[in-house]
């Protein structure tokens, strides 16, 4: 009876009327209200609509069906084989989706589909690992940025071998919580390749120097990332390095020479099939003859066998609190022992050896000049945090003048300063934002000095100067009106005065100076000395 009266009403009708009737009853559907031979009849109906060739019917079932799980399975199917804007609907939120059919949506899909299914909330590993192989950069970023997708290592790996010369896409992946040590290794070495072609490109670089280049800056990645990972995250490190070709002899010499001992133990381990604690224990004595077999068992070659004893022998009398040294220190310590020992050795062979070690000495330099110079920068920004703030009457004159503000604000011109005197600070200064900005404000964080002061203060002041001074203070009082009581808001008067900028005044800034400095001084401080100057010159 539904599907007979469905048909009736939507045979004639307009393809909207038709999208809202789809609409309408697939909600009936899902609400589960309807008797058996009704939700059959009902679903019957919607199939049929599969057929209808307005795209705007078929993207009404879509958005009514796209996130419940109620919704028939054959419907649902074949929506995510329509067209992209409507395939997209389902393919991001439907629950009735399983893995089989997003690998074949991937696989069969554009990238719009594909982006589509990289959103999802419940991602598997197996759907991952389709995008990886055959998604194209947009769906990967999507999918890299997709913090609840389960993305395996392997897929990852697929992701940067293929599109990792894509910047949106390394940024997504770096920015992963879950990203696995090796996947971070691998975006490192791919950007020192490039920025090594880039430079070979541009003419800047040769291309052995760039090719040199781009391998120590992968070694260096590699040991960075090892002084944070732990062991079994750096036991897959050392794994991957291996498996890439990247485990070198040169990189286990940079890494004992940079007091990285923890990788040169795995690395040894891995590559000479012995424990990690027999190698540790074997490093322990380089200079005996278990530490050369391991040297032989590893596969390193014979002429870095000086350099690596004489390095872990430093190392070892350091441990031992024979010489006090660590860190940079210890590192360069290390290294110039390695240079001192390959000077026996014939040079035509131990030339590039001491060329490498030479590049490593200079690296630990410069890392031990940054560091000392950190320490230093530390060191004086706490001494003057803590440094007390003093001004004697000496330098108030011009440490005031150099602290002024280029401009001062004056409230209204009843208020403003003649042209023979100044205003107190809190007069002059009415709108500054902080106390610290105002001139006056190294006066009034060190009053103590200041008051202490008072009498050579006094001294250089001219008789000229201060009864002019004092004229001008009384005047300005005498002009203030009386003080307002505090009023709300709705009370003040619509028409407030005026704020005028006026530009500092540059003449005569050591009389601006004094005037502000006077002002902190009691006025029965400056009667009582003005009296006491009066006698002593009638006494003359």
């Amino acid at each position: 009876m539904i599907l007979r009266q469905f048909l009736t009403l939507t045979q004639n009708a307009t393809p909207e009327r038709r999208a809202e009737a789809a609409g309408a009853l697939t909600r009936s559907y899902l609400q589960g209200t309807l008797g058996p031979e009704a939700a059959w009849e009902a679903k019957t109906a919607l199939l049929a609509l599969l057929d209808d060739p307005a795209a705007v019917v078929r993207r009404a079932l879509a958005q009514a069906c796209a996130e419940s799980d109620q919704a028939p399975r054959p419907l649902i199917v074949a929506l995510a084989s329509d067209q992209p804007d409507i395939a997209c609907l389902v393919l991001a939120r439907s629950p009735v989706l399983m893995d089989a059919d997003l690998v074949d949506c991937v696989a069969m899909g554009c990238e719009a589909t594909r982006a589509a299914v990289a959103g999802r909330s419940d991602l598997s590993k197996p759907v991952a690992a389709a995008l990886a192989e055959v998604g194209g950069a947009p769906s990967l970023v999507a999918l890299a940025r997709n913090p609840l997708a389960a993305i395996g290592t392997a897929a990852l790996m697929r992701m940067v071998e293929r599109h990792g010369e894509n910047a949106e896409l390394r940024q997504a992946l770096l920015a992963r919580t879950d990203l696995p040590i090796e996947v971070r290794h691998s975006l490192v070495a791919l950007m020192a390749e490039q920025l090594s072609r880039f430079g070979q490109s541009a003419g800047w670089i040769s291309s052995e120097r760039g090719d040199r280049a781009a391998r120590e800056a992968r070694d260096a990645a590699a040991l960075a990332l090892s002084d944070e990972a732990e062991e079994a995250q750096l036991v897959r490190l050392v794994a991957h390095l291996r498996v890439q070709e990247q485990l070198t002899a040169g990189l286990i010499l940079r890494a004992i020479l940079s007091l990285r001992l923890p990788f040169a133990e795995i690395a040894l381990a891995e590559l000479s099939g012995l424990s990690r604690a027999r190698v540790a224990g074997l490093m322990l004595e380089p200079q005996g003859a278990g530490f050369a077999a391991l040297h032989r068992r590893a596969g390193l070659p014979a002429l870095l066998l000086p350099a690596i004893r004489a390095g872990l022998t430093v190392w070892h009398d350091a441990n031992g609190g024979r010489n006090g040294m660590d860190g940079p220190r210890l590192a360069r310590s290390m290294i110039e022992a390695a240079l001192t020992a390959c000077e026996t050795l014939p040079f035509a062979e131990a030339r590039g050896l001491m060329a490498l070690l030479a590049r490593f000495e200079a690296e630990a330099a410069r890392d031990e000049a940054r560091i000392l110079a950190h320490e230093q920068a530390e060191a004086q920004a706490r001494e003057m945090a803590d440094a007390p703030v003093r001004l004697t009457a000496r330098d108030s004159a011009d440490s005031l003048v150099a602290q002024a503000p280029s401009e001062i604000l004056i409230l209204s011109p009843s208020l403003a300063a003649s042209e023979a005197g100044l205003p107190d600070a809190a007069a002059a200064w009415p709108l500054a934002p902080r106390p610290d900005e105002r001139i006056g404000a190294a006066v009034l964080d060190a009053a103590e000095t200041v008051v202490g002061t008072a009498e050579t203060v006094l001294a250089g002041l001219a008789d000229e100067i201060m009864a002019h001074f004092l004229a001008d203070r009384a005047a300005v009082a005498a002009q203030l009106p009386a003080p307002v009581p505090e009023v709300l808001p709705e009370s003040l008067p619509e028409s407030l005065p005026e704020v005028a900028v006026e530009p500092r005044r540059t003449a005569r800034p050591r009389a601006i100076a004094v005037a502000v400095a006077a002002g902190m001084i009691p006025e029965d401080l400056i009667l009582s000395y003005r009296a006491d100057r009066e006698r002593q010159r009638l006494a003359a």
